[in-house]
């Protein structure tokens, strides 16, 4: 049986082996704790966080969901701002639902493509 972190783990290193991120086509890469949501765009040949945005930035008191959108926004900005359009999306082991999904729906909206 395994735990709730172990079953992530083994799920994260299976997504790890198949997505790769380059200085064109980074890769978004997702973190999410209790209470705050990271993310970054990491370009996997040189070993370089390109941007990166978090849910600590956000001063306003909204939902957990609502600022995983809020960090997805801010995240593409900066990329786009950067000359980064498209990304390879990396979900970290974590279900494609809530706040890592709204974090996606964010990125896509402010014009991320993945």
């Amino acid at each position: 049986m395994f735990s709730k972190e172990s079953r992530r783990n083994k799920i994260r290193a299976r997504i790890r082996s198949r997505v790769t991120g380059t200085a064109q086509k980074p890769r978004l890469s997702v973190f999410r704790s209790n209470r705050f949501i990271y993310a970054q765009l990491i370009d996997d040949v040189t070993g370089i966080t390109l941007v990166s945005s978090s849910s600590r930035a956000i001063s306003e008191k909204v939902s957990k969901v609502e600022s995983s959108t809020l960090v997805g926004k801010t995240l593409a900005e900066k990329a786009l701002a950067a000359g980064i359009a498209e990304v390879v999306f990396d979900r970290g082991g974590y279900l494609y639902h809530g706040r890592v999904k709204s974090l996606a729906d964010g990125a896509r909206e402010a014009g991320l493509k993945f």
